[in-house]
């Protein structure tokens, strides 16, 4: 591979991990023939913050009911289930969005239900609103129908809080009912919104469906706010769990020398797995004033201790783009050899 190339590659490979949230966040938002899925995430521990809960209620919209197909199958050794469910929109494709949730979060469906198949008719009551479904369970896997009617109180208390479901989002053109079927699937509450909100970060409706996706709560924002990272926007947030970036990492990062970096640079340790463990590798080869960048080069071009000290000792100087100049060389030749063998 030329240098060209690999330098090509390797920035593709940033960009294209670095693009993941996004990616992510996208899969909600579905535009015509294509299906999206949000990732699996554990609906009941989002119901955070002091504010009491709206009630299930018989207030739903007078608008359109939304319905649609589902289909489930049983997960995590049996003991959770996934449901996915998908409606088709006249001039609008598919809408497809998949869920994990514990079976005490559905009203008529128990884990002995589905094992023993048959017939079914349960629900998902949520503050949006209620998914009432109905068809049958063979082997694990079951199928049939659903309904949604979303919850006129909950547009109300969440408008009061800043939050307008009923405007469409200037991101993704998508109605009322879909924005509440959302919700509910997600089981995004008043509480979720009270919790992020008191955080002093400005949200949207939107953000609120990244929250209630990502887990992100007022804690892990204070958190990273603590942390050196004050101004972090719910994308940012967003890639922190996706990479694994806590306030933990962060004292572990600043532990290993490097102190206020941008919040993009530990996005690049996380992808390209920069660890204290090579830091210390090749810091006890001499290098003792690197830059994240240079260890991000390190790892992409594969420079280890082993390689480091075979260079050193046919007189290659103790400089990383040196280093991966020679990584570079020896690959050319490498490729000639087994082009020479191919002959």
């Amino acid at each position: 591979m030329s240098t060209k190339m690999r330098l090509v590659f390797c920035l593709g490979v940033f960009a294209g991990l670095a693009l993941v949230a996004g990616l992510v966040l996208a899969t909600w938002a579905v535009s015509s023939d294509v299906t999206a899925s949000s990732q699996p995430v554990r609906t009941s521990a989002m119901n955070v913050g002091s504010s009491p809960a709206i009630p299930a209620s018989t207030n739903t919209l007078t608008q359109k009911v939304l319905s649609g197909d589902w289909r489930g199958k049983l997960e995590n050794n049996d003991s959770k289930i996934n449901l996915n469910f998908e409606r088709y929109a006249d001039g609008d494709g598919r809408h497809s969005m998949g869920q994990t949730y514990e079976f005490s979060e559905l009203q008529g469906l128990s884990r002995d239900q589905v094992l023993r198949g048959g017939a079914v008719k349960f629900s998902l009551v949520r503050e949006a609103g209620t998914i009432e479904c109905e068809g049958n369970f063979t082997n694990g896997r079951g199928s049939g129908t659903f309904r949604f009617n979303g919850s006129q109180a909950f547009v109300s208390a969440m408008k009061s809080r800043g939050f307008d479901f009923e405007t469409n989002s200037s991101k993704h053109d998508r109605d009322l009912e879909d924005r509440l079927f959302t919700a509910a699937a997600l089981n995004v509450t008043t509480a979720l919104a009270d919790d992020l909100t008191s955080a002093g970060f400005k949200l949207d409706v939107d953000d609120l469906f990244k929250a209630a996706i990502f887990k992100i709560d007022s804690t892990f924002m204070r958190e990273m706010k603590a942390s050196g990272f004050p101004n972090l926007g719910m994308e940012e947030l967003v890639k922190a769990r996706i990479f694994k970036i806590d306030a933990d990492f962060v004292r572990k990062v600043t532990q290993m020398g490097f102190d206020k970096e941008p919040f993009e640079s530990l996005v690049k340790m996380q992808i390209f797995k920069v660890t204290p463990e090579f830091i210390t590798e090749v810091r006890n080869e001499g290098f003792t004033n690197l830059e994240i960048e240079d260890l991000v080069k390190m790892r992409i071009f594969k420079i280890d201790s082993e390689f480091i000290r075979k260079a050193r000792a046919d007189g290659v100087p103790l400089d990383v783009e040196q280093l991966v100049q020679r990584k570079l060389g020896v690959a050319r030749m490498r490729n000639k050899v087994d082009d020479d063998d191919d002959q």
